[in-house]
């Protein structure tokens, strides 16, 4: 499968990842500018961006940018005082197992979309609500799939509200905003008698006070306070409520003792274990010569 089908075929999984394409390279080095691979969330590489120094190197840095979100160019040298061409905010690395070249890759995070359900997507004002949420990235789960949503909206307008906040609340949402009157939204939410941990997950008059009047502008004003509350300081953001639980752990590294790479560990990675301490290294190349020091 080619990298890019890979990279198709991941978004479509919702599965976090990192594609690293090579811009620049210079001899000596096996890279070429257009070698791309993916780095997935486990630290774990397909594709080819360099030897396998280069590619610790990378697989360390992609890491990073799945945690922050933001993109990186990376510059792999193999050392300090490598003549290559600047490139201001570039992040450098310098990598002595490189057997002489240098290269730059570009790192791209690519996050699963945000989710959000709605209910009642058929009411005038859920409808508005699902085109302006697609208009700002949001994905919208299906109708009651709720499970790893940042925020439900519920705009039934009267129609089956209580179910739909019940099932958001067991499906561990953490924002349920119900479009209602006060009176109505008071007497919707005193008849699930929640405790007071759901109560609090729930708004049941949803919506900044703009002086929406229009289908369009109620379900701005919702989602304007979506956004709000998920981007508040000490709250997780709604990107990260998207991952599955499986791939927001981050991989254990190590110092390879011998070079002083930053190095992923996982079942391929060369190691040694010296009285009775484990060691990680970048190739193995650095691993025999730890053995027979």
């Amino acid at each position: 499968m080619s990298i890019s089908a890979r990279v198709h075929e991941l978004t479509g999984q919702r599965r976090p990842f990192v594609h690293a394409t090579v811009v620049r390279a210079q001899a000596p080095t096996s890279a070429v500018p257009g070698d791309d691979a993916v780095i997935l969330a486990d630290g774990s590489i397909e594709g080819f961006v360099g030897g396998v120094c280069a590619e610790t190197s990378v697989r360390a840095a992609a890491l990073d940018t799945l945690r922050d979100g933001n993109t990186m160019l990376l510059r792999v040298l193999p050392s300090e005082s490598e003549q290559f061409p600047s490139v201001p905010g570039a992040q450098v690395v310098v990598n002595p197992c490189l057997s002489g070249g240098a290269i730059e890759i570009f790192l791209r995070p690519v996050l699963p979309r945000p989710l959000i359900g709605v209910a009642g997507d058929a009411t005038p004002i859920g409808a508005a609500v699902v085109s302006l949420a697609e208009f700002l990235d949001f994905e919208v789960t299906p109708p009651m799939a709720y499970a790893g949503a940042g925020a439900v909206v519920v705009a039934g307008l009267g129609r089956d509200d209580e179910a739909a906040i019940r099932a958001a609340l067991d499906a561990g949402v953490p924002l349920i905003a119900l479009i209602a009157s006060r009176t109505r939204g008071k007497a919707v939410v005193d008849s699930l008698g929640l405790r007071p941990d759901e109560l609090a997950r729930v708004r049941p008059h949803a919506g900044i006070d703009i002086g929406a009047r229009t289908h369009k502008e109620i379900a701005l004003s919702v989602l304007a306070e979506i956004v709000r509350e998920l981007r508040r300081p000490g709250l997780e953001a709604v990107e990260r409520r998207s991952l599955p639980l499986t791939d927001v752990s981050s991989p254990k590294t190590a110092i390879d003792p011998v070079c002083g790479m930053t190095v992923v560990i996982g079942d391929a990675t060369p190691h040694a274990v010296v009285d009775g301490v484990e060691h990680w290294f970048c190739c193995a190349g650095c691993r025999d010569r730890f053995a027979a020091a």
